[in-house]
């Protein structure tokens, strides 16, 4: 069983990863982002970037900074497939993730400006927000020295393969694939 974790930033692919990766290659995708809309509506709250960065922190900072992504890997590892954990987001997840004997992490970014464009046309109950909340909200979460928070810089830089996705879809699925022919996958 081989587990990929996916990190990156605001827009930049990383759900067209994961569609690759269970379109093309059956592997099993377990979101960070469903859990945590899971909880938040459990806690009546409203569903959006404010509360899901609020609960993740608080889940974190209750039980431990790789708290989400270890629930998804249980959920993993009762599958026995391939799987996807996606987004990653603070380097707790990565070391915990990183125990696991067949861990992978990818990493996806690209310019600003197309990621913007991108989670506009997507249009998620996150998504609908101004260029310069979209800055203010990727700032945010670029680097903390709070091991409970979001530091999609470092995630980043952890990364086994980075992808950098301004072009098209078909342009990052290449990049895919001879990711995961290196990877013998």
């Amino acid at each position: 069983m081989i587990i990929i974790g996916i990190t990156g930033t605001l827009g930049a692919g990383k759900g067209t990863i994961v569609e690759y990766l269970v379109g093309k290659r059956q592997f099993v995708h377990y979101s960070v982002r469903d859990y945590l809309t899971e909880e938040i509506i459990r806690r009546d709250l409203p569903v959006n970037r404010d509360s899901m960065t609020m609960v993740a922190n608080e889940l974190r900072t209750y039980h431990s900074p790789s708290y989400v992504t270890d629930q998804l890997l249980i959920r993993a590892g009762q599958s026995n497939q391939n799987c996807i954990i996606e987004s990653i987001r603070t380097p707790g997840e990565i070391t915990s993730l990183r125990k696991c004997a067949q861990f992978v992490l990818f990493a996806v970014d690209g310019d600003p400006r197309i990621r913007y464009e991108r989670i506009i046309r997507r249009g998620s109950a996150t998504d609908g927000i101004s260029f310069e909340t979209f800055q203010s909200n990727e700032n945010r979460e670029m680097q903390s020295t709070n091991p409970n928070h979001q530091n999609l810089a470092e995630c980043i830089r952890q990364a086994d393969y980075t992808f950098s996705n301004n072009g098209t879809i078909e342009e990052l699925q290449q990049q895919i694939e001879k990711v995961l022919v290196h990877l013998n996958i």
